[in-house]
């Protein structure tokens, strides 16, 4: 399951900078994530690195985007160029 940023951000730039994989960046109005690049930092750490930052505690899981933690190791694999 990727992470969504809800309308509770406050664009305080500390989450962008976290995200190993770059799926965070400045939408029209508030941070968004990208789900084809978030991995919930699988395969980069233990947690979700913007999780941790965020002052608002504005990224929960994405519930329109469901994945296991398999699929999403398949997905930093990919985008890391490791796969296969």
């Amino acid at each position: 399951m990727s992470l969504i940023i809800t309308d509770d951000c406050i664009n305080c730039d500390v989450c962008e900078p976290e995200c190993p994989n770059s799926a965070i960046s400045q939408g029209e109005e508030i941070y968004v994530i990208d789900p084809n690049l978030c991995t919930e930092c699988v395969g980069h750490y233990d947690e979700p690195q913007c999780q941790q930052v965020c002052p608002v505690d504005c990224i929960p899981l994405d519930v329109n985007n469901v994945e296991s933690k398999d699929e999403l190791m398949q997905k930093y694999l990919i985008i890391t160029g490791k796969a296969g």
